[in-house]
């Protein structure tokens, strides 16, 4: 129904701002995400979700397109409602999270307080083929993941090595010899290149 809102806000706070538009206040649901974007501004532009229940109407903002289109696809998930999705978006990224359901991380989504194991798996299972789709502006080229680089930053966040580590390691190695196709010796000279 709501595309966005664009106009003056009146208050702000982690959770939620007060938008006035032409003389209209609107309360609207924020990310922390959203909240980092709009903290220093007098007027904005927020992306729109409106969420009816029966006894409710709820707006949801979000500064970028992106960020709604990734909360749109979360609430899409059976066991994901508004609040978790918020949840989500105020402790992780957008990019983070395509990256996240792209490689299969499931440790990482089940870090969100309300994501179990399951949920984390099942948001994986139906969202892998929506979210490389969609391309999330990271002022860089989207980080794409094929199965053979998933694989082996799985194995080298099981060793123990952190996320930002194994990444940039596979990129390395990558860039150094781009004709190997074999898990192994990926994660062999992954290693060499920590």
């Amino acid at each position: 129904m709501y595309s966005y809102l664009e106009g003056k806000l009146i208050n702000k706070s982690p959770a939620q701002v007060t938008l006035d538009v032409n003389g209209v206040g609107y309360e609207v649901n924020i990310s922390l995400n959203t909240y980092s974007a709009v903290q220093s501004l007098d007027h904005c532009k927020l992306f729109i979700h409106l969420q009816v229940k029966e006894d409710s109407h709820t707006l949801f903002g979000f500064f970028d397109k992106q960020e709604k289109e990734m909360f749109q696809m979360l609430i899409s998930v059976s066991g994901v409602g508004a609040a978790t999705a918020r949840m989500m978006l105020s402790y992780i990224k957008p990019e983070e999270i395509v990256q996240a359901i792209g490689s299969g991380n499931v440790r990482l989504l089940e870090s969100v307080k309300g994501i179990g194991k399951k949920t984390a798996e099942r948001l994986v299972l139906e969202l892998k083929d929506k979210t490389t789709k969609i391309q999330i502006e990271t002022g860089a080229k989207p980080v794409v993941y094929n199965s053979l680089e998933a694989d082996s930053l799985n194995a080298l966040m099981a060793l123990g090595i952190s996320k930002v580590q194994a990444e940039n390691a596979v990129k390395k190695v990558r860039i150094a010899d781009s004709t190997i196709n074999n898990l192994e010796d990926l994660i062999k000279k992954a290693l060499k290149a920590i």
